[in-house]
This record gives structure tokens, sequence and C-alpha cells, in this order.
């Protein structure tokens, strides 16, 4: 089929326009036209164009799930910035969620013997240690004696039942606490004062929780009843000393009225006699009794029920003292002057 001449001129023309490229740009691929190096032509920063294979990074995913190629928009093209994986870390539980320790309660006191069974603030010590009978005990502190023990009784109950959620007060909780600053002077009056301190500094923190408290079983006591010592280190029978006792657990009354107190075995009678009392501190009268054997040293017990304290060796009896014997009578009555001869009946020279 013949070919127009039209046709065969525009193929003429493509032609001579890609040779005259070849000859401008590629050459014998050795010099440019102006015989200098190879021309490498450039985007608009002056840098090589980027891999097309990096054009758009693939992000590698680390062990915790982030990337670890991360582009950065404001880069140039075909730059990227790589940032290190973060070490994958656990999640931690807030402490809302964690659950509240329960404030420690009571220690034992030792219990109180109360022989007498009326309340008082060492027998109510040992009923508000179990924090179900803190509503009874509530009860009975009105019918102790009052003063600074009564008081703070009073508190600490009210703080058990405010701080498990029945009830009580947490303003007369803290207006007692404040009140009895230095005050507790016995052991388990410092025990139920540090407690109480405690249930309030537990509700500064959490003013809306509410916990159950528990009986402490085992552990130190908060008493530790014994003979501090004696005023004296030799007596003789018949003498009087002072026993001095620490860490008085019960009420002092009761052991005026129900105690015992026994030197070198031997059981005084009648009761003891309170000298002083100073918290749980208190001073005995005791006389010495007669004993078998001379010089001895004896101990010192103070009893009531199962109350006990003891100090062995507390100190040496000796001999009493010689009582004289009377002197030979002469016959004659005392302050009476026997009679001589007169001077009426003297003979004359």
């Amino acid at each position: 089929m013949a070919v127009s001449l039209g046709m065969r001129i525009s193929g003429l023309l493509v032609a001579g326009a890609v040779a005259v490229a070849v000859a401008a740009f590629g050459g014998d691929g050795k010099s440019g036209p102006d015989g200098g190096g190879p021309i490498v032509t450039a985007g608009p920063s002056g840098r090589p164009p980027a891999p097309a294979s990096s054009a758009s990074p693939t992000p590698r995913q680390s062990p915790a799930g982030e990337a670890s190629d991360v582009v950065n928009p404001s880069a140039a093209p075909g730059t990227h910035r790589t940032t290190a994986p973060r070490p994958s870390v656990s999640p931690t539980p807030s402490p809302v969620d964690r659950p509240l320790l329960s404030p420690a309660w009571l220690p034992p006191g030792p219990v109180s013997p109360d022989a007498d069974s009326v309340p008082d603030a060492s027998s109510l010590y040992d009923r508000l240690r179990d924090p179900a009978g803190c509503r009874t005990a509530l009860a009975l502190v009105a019918r102790t004696p009052a003063g600074p023990e009564r008081r703070l009784l009073r508190g600490l109950a009210e703080a058990c039942l405010a701080v498990q959620g029945h009830g009580g007060s947490w303003d007369t909780a803290a207006a007692d606490h404040t009140a009895l600053a230095g005050r507790a002077d016995t052991c388990k009056d410092r025990a139920a004062y540090a407690v109480l301190g405690a249930l309030l500094d537990f509700h500064r923190l959490h003013p809306h929780a509410t916990v159950p408290l528990r009986t402490v079983r085992g552990g130190t006591p908060a008493c530790a009843f014994g003979v501090a010592g004696v005023d004296t280190v030799r007596v003789r029978p018949g003498d009087t000393v002072g026993i001095a006792l620490r860490g008085t657990y019960f009420d002092p009354a009761e052991l005026a009225r129900y105690g015992e107190v026994f030197i070198g075995g031997e059981r005084l009678d009648g009761p003891p006699v309170i000298r002083s009392r100073d918290g749980d501190r208190l001073v005995l009268a005791a006389v010495v009794p007669a004993l078998d054997g001379y010089p001895r040293a004896v101990d010192v017990v103070v009893r009531y029920g199962s109350a006990e304290a003891r100090l062995p060796d507390a100190f040496t009896v000796v001999a009493p003292a010689a009582v004289p014997s009377p002197e030979p009578s002469s016959g004659t009555p005392q302050r009476v002057l026997p009679l001589g001869p007169l001077a009426a009946h003297l003979p004359r020279p």
C-alpha cells in the first residue's frame, strides 16, 4: 500500500528530533555539550531523588506494637526519621483500685480480772478489743467515773463505729483526741490514744471510706505488769517496806480489796495498802512478817486474780533486834530514896 508524502515527512521529523535529543543530552555518556562532566538533575532541595523503594517506607512493628519508623511530614521528600522502640511496660493498677488496709486495732491488754464486774476504764478497754462490741461499750461509758479515761474511751468507741460505717461521730472522736493530748497516763490509755489517732489519720486520708476492724490476735501486750522495785534492801520483821508496781492493767481499787501480797512465801494478813498512785504505777506498803532463819533473801509477790507480779530476792530480812533483859531489882522502888538515920537521932559524943 502506498504511503502518502505527508506521513513520510512526519516520520523524518520525529526521527530527527530524537537524534538531536540524544546528541544533546546523552552523547557518548562521557561528556556534556560543553565538554564538562555528566549532567545530574536534582529536585528543589538540591538533593538527589530518593529511590522509589524508600519514597513510602513501611513502618516496622516493635514487640509492643509501636511503629519503629515514623515518617516526618516536615522533612524533605525522600527523607524519614527513625525512633528507637519504647520498652513494653506492664500496666500498673491505679491506687483507687487497690483495696484499703484496715487500721490496726487495740493490742491485748492483758484482760483485767475485774472481780467486782463494775465498768471501769480497764475493763471497758477489754470490751472494745472486739470491734463488734463498740456499740455496747459506748453505752457503758456513761457508767464509768467522769475523767480523761472515760472521754478517751468514748472517742475510741465513736471512731470504731464510724470507720466501719455503723454510725458513730468523727467530730466527737476528733474533739476527744485533741482534748486528751498528753493526758493518757496508763498503759491501756496510751494504747487506746494511739489507736484513736491512727483512725483519725485514716479518715483524713480517706474521708468517705469505711473498712472493717479486726481483733488483734497475739502480739506485744499494751501493759507489762511487774514489781519495779522496793525502797529498802535490809529489813527486820515488823518493818514496813514500800513495793513499787508498774504496768497495772486493772482498777487499783480492786487490788486494794481483792489483792494479796507475799513476802518470803508468807501471805500477809489483810489486803494490800496503797500508799500512792501515779497513772499505772502504784506503791504498796507492807509489813515484813517473822520468818524462819536469818539473814534471808526473800521474794516479793503481788497477786490479784490472774495478774501476778514477782521480784526475786527483793531484799534481805535479818534477825530481829535483841530485847534487853531488865536489870536485877534492888528492892527499892524507882524514884524513892532509902531512908537513913536522921541528924536528930545521931548519938551524942
